[in-house]
């Protein structure tokens, strides 16, 4: 039996409750503790959240929002409205109203045959249901290694391909390769 983990008996001495001294490097956390959100695990996303299908063409466009005198396109509204400044034509960035809370969205996946498509298995970004969409229903691969001719959908799975590509990694005595 360990007498280590058994607790103290009896009341805290004067050392104990003390205070540190001033400047001390020990802190004392005041009041309640902080409360700290916790991720989900994948695959489940929040029950109240707002479910959100975009269509197969919209996934796959890269800049919804352009710029009327320039031609230029932006992904997200606000960067479009931060370029309109250098025209100088009046913007305005889209404000929430007072106590409108931002409300959680998750994506699902347009495919009716995949596993995202069912709301229980949404992602939970933007972003993430771009990626996805691109590399396993899209059969257009942009992108492509010089190298190796291997194609990618999405364009940070083929940078991180570039990092690797055409190097042997790591020899060990007995022969093998490693990439790391």
């Amino acid at each position: 039996m360990l007498g280590s983990c058994a607790p103290m008996a009896g009341p805290p001495t004067d050392e104990e409750t003390a205070e540190p001294p001033f400047g001390s490097s020990l802190q004392i956390a005041t009041g309640s503790p902080a409360t700290k959100r916790k991720r989900r695990p994948a695959g489940t996303p929040d029950p109240d959240a707002e479910v959100v299908s975009l269509s197969p063409r919209t996934l796959l466009e890269s800049d919804r929002y352009v710029c009327e005198i320039c031609n230029q396109g932006f992904q997200r509204d606000q960067n479009l409205q931060m370029h309109r400044r250098r025209h100088k034509v009046p913007w305005k960035l889209l404000k929430r109203e007072a106590g409108e809370a931002a409300r959680k969205r998750v994506f699902v996946c347009p495919e009716p045959s995949c596993l995202h498509h069912d709301p229980s298995h949404a992602l939970g970004d933007l972003v993430g249901i771009k990626k996805h969409f691109r590399r396993k229903h899209s059969g257009h691969r942009q992108w492509a290694c010089s190298r190796c001719s291997k194609a990618y959908a999405v364009h940070s799975d083929y940078k991180a391909h570039l990092k690797t590509c055409g190097t042997r990694g790591h020899s060990c005595d007995c022969g093998r390769v490693f990439s790391r």
